[in-house]
């Protein structure tokens, strides 16, 4: 009985930290060009299976957490294969308790969404864009940032307010 108690709020201790992971297209970016409010997005393009994504997600959280009451939203936007989305995607969100947004980019040819973040992206992961419709933001970082290289990005962009 005790170990049938345990695993009940473990589960539901684990459960209460989970966050639906919402899939997203195409089309998504498109939005997100055309948006328009001041809020400065800082979306990060990751992977379970990419080992310096993984390091650098710590950083977002704290991100999130530090400016939550600014005009700074940060979003996760995983880019495993689309049968790992049910299992290892939504697991490790779970395990890791991410409460930044999660996004699933569900497009099966990366060549649709990447060239439309940026032209300049190769495609390679870990990944960052910073974008704000009413400032003119538009920018793509390449590669594993520090916690306070993300802090002098988002200092650099939400000046040009």
């Amino acid at each position: 009985m005790k170990i049938l108690i345990f695993s009940f709020f473990l589960f539901t201790g684990i459960a209460g930290f989970s966050q639906q992971v919402k899939t997203i297209d195409t089309n998504w970016v498109d939005a997100m060009k055309a948006n328009t409010s001041d809020t400065l997005y800082v979306i990060n393009f990751w992977a379970t299976w990419c080992k310096p994504c993984v390091e650098e997600l710590p950083y977002f959280e704290r991100l999130g957490e530090q400016y939550k009451s600014s005009k700074v939203k940060v979003l996760l936007v995983s880019t495993d294969m689309r049968k790992d989305l049910n299992t290892r995607v939504k697991e490790f969100v779970a395990a890791k308790k991410l409460k930044q947004q999660v996004l699933f980019m569900n497009e099966i040819n990366a060549d649709k969404w990447i060239d439309k973040v940026s032209p300049n992206w190769s495609g390679a992961i870990p990944a960052t864009w910073f974008i704000n419709g009413s400032t003119g933001v538009n920018y793509l970082k390449e590669g594993e940032l520090s916690f306070e290289e993300l802090q002098k990005l988002i200092s650099t962009h939400i000046s040009k307010n």
